[in-house]
């Protein structure tokens, strides 16, 4: 399974969209902003998650986006399958089992493959949106723009060194295909 960096910023709009949930919509700039995610690709992202009826759109002065459903109802592998595609590092589930049906030579490496697929699988499909915010913030993470105190902006700065952090991280290598 590999998450592309459009699956990251799906996770995290929707992460934001969850932390942000009593406050009614938000819009797709402030979203942009306070995830660091290109406002353009967002607009894309966020069409795609209202067409599948996990987020929807509000108009007008106090418009945005908010999530259609609760969080706890939002589950991870449903972000994931839109956006990526199947879980299986080579297709869907059906597929891993027909090779392992038709393949007897290397029966034993797509066993291992559906394996991966069915515990990855079986991770994001227990996990919600909810779950994650319960987790709350990593241990020495700084609070996000409009989690500060009220009436605070976060300086140019402040962002640089968090867009520095992010591209340090280790998931968006992952999704580039380095370092696996």
């Amino acid at each position: 399974m590999k998450i592309s960096q459009k699956g990251l910023y799906a996770l995290q709009a929707m992460m934001l969209l969850t932390r942000r949930y009593t406050q009614g919509a938000i819009r797709i700039r402030d979203i942009a902003y306070e995830e660091n995610l290109p406002e353009k690709f967002l607009e894309l992202i966020l069409l795609e998650l209202k067409n599948a009826r996990m987020v929807e759109s509000v108009r007008g002065a106090k418009g945005g986006y908010r999530l259609r459903r609760t969080p706890s109802e939002i589950r991870l592998s449903e972000i994931i399958r839109l956006i990526d595609g199947p879980l299986a590092p080579f297709g869907d589930a059906d597929q891993l089992r027909t090779l392992i049906d038709r393949d007897a030579e290397h029966r034993a490496l797509y066993q291992v493959f559906l394996e991966v697929r069915d515990a990855a699988a079986r991770i994001l499909e227990n996990t919600t949106l909810a779950d994650l915010i319960s987790r709350g913030p990593a241990a020495g993470s700084r609070p996000k723009a409009g989690e500060g105190k009220p009436g605070e902006r976060k300086s140019i700065n402040s962002k640089t060194a968090k867009k520095k952090k992010a591209e340090l991280s280790v998931l968006p290598m992952l999704a580039r295909g380095e370092g696996a």
